[in-house]
């Protein structure tokens, strides 16, 4: 290849043929040092512009237009060179005439028939090639490459006679296109082993020879299908198996008798606590889980057969009892492990409870409450009038409280106090205190506490806590303010008597005492309850003054005291008769 680059012609077929393209098939594509198809090598004209003038080569080398051709290497130039290697001219076909000049010695060719090319300047091959001449042995020498050629020493070896060659290349209107080879499968690592006896290929049909691939997916398919044949009986005897046991489960369920102990119990004795709200099935699987029950059908059915109902707390149980004996003990009141505080009852009342319930020597739980009152958790509305008698009056609120274990009196008396904050805020004691015409929030609680003590029923309240507001009113001149409860008298003292001595109750100076003193005593005389807090926030407005119980039973209330003296003096009367009078 020169330094002028590659003619016009096109691409040659593979990379390593030295005839890669489409060289030679017409005149005008042959390039100098090449040999024309079908024939022997022949010798390039070292003045080819000269020799051959028609030669469109300016056109296919647009390089060489505007003067002479030179060539680079000066060996073209001497004389001596053209001389040494004088040869017959190479045969050359005119695109444009349709002639090919012959070398002197060269056998006569027959004249040729011109080419026919289509749009694109392929031969279409209805024209005749022109068989070149034979060339004389330094015919392969390019000029312009300066290779060696053939007969010489180092000559270029011949690339389409040896047993390697490629093959010749063909015209374009006789080249066909092979298909790619097809890849063949892979075969895989495993193959299937062949029979004994032979069981070569011809012994296996013709359409599946050669598919080494496809014998060893079936052999996969096999063994995949003996392997799912093996799961789907484990599976089934498992669904048949675990269906039989699931059924005589459900069976011996149904029909035979539940698991229980019997008698009373032996071992150990546990406190076991009811939550609020347990069902019966729930309450059975507590017992079950502390050993107490052998089973919960056993429990729910001996519940079931007493028709009441367990109430929540803690019961004292043994192990290992009999269904039909733990549902007895947790139906006898006595027998729950619970602290009940009754409305209306008194902080001291309420101390001897604790120390009876948790076996405490008397006089222990009030001794803690007057020590730690401050530290028991009291509102910040109470407990700071230094005439009261006891911090926590009004705020051990009446409920029942479970009792355990680990119970002790500074525990449940924080929980009482606990409950009976969080009640008066869920009834906005706060709020409602100036509505109601008291000073303050525990003012609220000691009127609360003064219907609980007078009333007899529920049903009293309202009038009773309208008793309690009239009688506080500044236009009160019938008793000129005062409440004149003798609860307030009993509370002192520490009495519950209806019958005393009215004389020395109004001459008994004290802050409580409402016959000596006017308006409310400093802080409640009683831990009242949820319904006379209720009706101390929403009095009867019934205009009552007075109230009496004619006999101890039924309250009756009047608005003067006319109607109140005539039912004080029939109660006197009754009283004179039973006792002899």
């Amino acid at each position: 290849m020169t330094e002028y680059g590659r003619g016009g012609g096109s691409e040659p077929w593979h990379p390593e043929d030295p005839l890669y393209g489409d060289q030679g098939w017409t005149a005008h594509q042959t390039q100098q040092g090449q040999v024309p198809y079908g024939g022997a090598p022949q010798q390039q004209a070292p003045q080819y512009q000269e020799q051959v003038p028609q030669y469109q080569y300016q056109e296919q080398v647009p390089q060489f237009q505007g003067g002479p051709q030179q060539y680079p290497d000066p060996q073209y130039q001497d004389p001596q060179y053209q001389q040494q290697y004088a040869a017959p001219y190479p045969q050359y076909v005119d695109q444009q005439q349709g002639y090919a000049p012959q070398h002197p010695d060269a056998q006569p060719q027959a004249q040729p028939q011109q080419p026919v090319y289509d749009s694109q300047g392929w031969d279409t091959g209805q024209g005749q090639y022109v068989a070149a001449v034979q060339a004389d042995p330094y015919a392969g020498a390019d000029p312009y490459a300066q290779q060696a050629v053939a007969g010489y020493p180092g000559e270029a070896p011949d690339l389409y006679t040896t047993e390697d060659a490629y093959p010749p290349p063909q015209p374009p209107g006789r080249r066909h296109l092979e298909p790619d080879p097809v890849d063949e499968p892979e075969e895989e690592p495993e193959s299937e082993p062949l029979a004994a006896g032979g069981g070569g290929d011809d012994d296996e049909p013709r359409g599946r020879r050669g598919d080494r691939k496809g014998g060893g997916k079936k052999t996969k398919e096999k063994k995949r299908s003996g392997t799912a044949c093996l799961i789907a009986a484990v599976v089934i005897v498992g669904v048949v198996g675990g269906g039989g046991y699931y059924g005589y489960s459900y069976i011996k369920e149904r029909f035979a008798t539940a698991a229980d102990f019997a008698g009373e119990g032996s071992g150990e004795t546990i406190d076991v606590e009811i939550p609020q709200g347990s069902t019966v099935a729930q309450i059975g699987n507590i017992l079950k889980k502390n050993g107490i029950v052998a089973s919960v059908d056993a429990f729910t059915a001996a519940a079931g057969a007493k028709g009441k109902a367990i109430q929540p707390g803690v019961y004292p149980l043994k192990k290992k009892m009999s269904a039909s004996a733990a549902v007895t003990v947790m139906l006898d009141p006595s027998k729950l492990n619970v602290l009940t505080v009754p409305e209306g009852k008194r902080t001291y009342e309420v101390y001897e409870l604790i120390d009876k319930r948790l076996g405490k020597q008397a006089g222990t739980t009030e001794e803690i409450a007057k020590r730690d009152a401050k530290n028991l958790g009291l509102p910040a509305w109470a407990g700071n009038n230094p005439k009261l008698i006891d911090p926590l009056e009004g705020f051990l609120f009446p409920a029942r409280y479970d009792i355990g274990k680990d119970s002790t009196p500074e525990t449940i008396l924080r929980q009482m106090v606990k409950n009976a904050s969080d009640k008066y805020t869920e009834l906005g004691v706060e709020g409602k205190a100036k509505e109601l015409g008291l000073e303050n929030p525990l003012q609220v609680i000691t009127v609360a506490s003064l219907v609980n003590a007078e009333g007899k029923h529920h049903e009293d309240f309202r009038k009773m806590s309208e008793v309690v507001y009239n009688r506080l009113k500044k236009t009160n001149d019938v008793t000129n303010q005062k409440i004149e409860f003798d609860s307030t008298y009993n509370y002192i003292k520490r009495t519950s008597h209806l019958n005393f001595n009215i004389k020395e109750a109004r001459a008994l100076d004290n802050p409580y005492n409402t016959h000596f003193v006017k308006g409310l005593p400093p802080g409640p005389i009683g831990n009242p309850g949820e319904e006379a807090l209720n009706a101390t926030l929403n009095p009867d407005h019934g205009g009552w003054m007075f109230f009496v119980s004619v006999d101890s039973k039924t309250t009756t209330f009047t608005k003067t005291y006319e109607e109140h003296q005539k039912l004080v003096d029939e109660f006197l009367a009754r009283q004179n008769q039973k006792n002899g009078g």
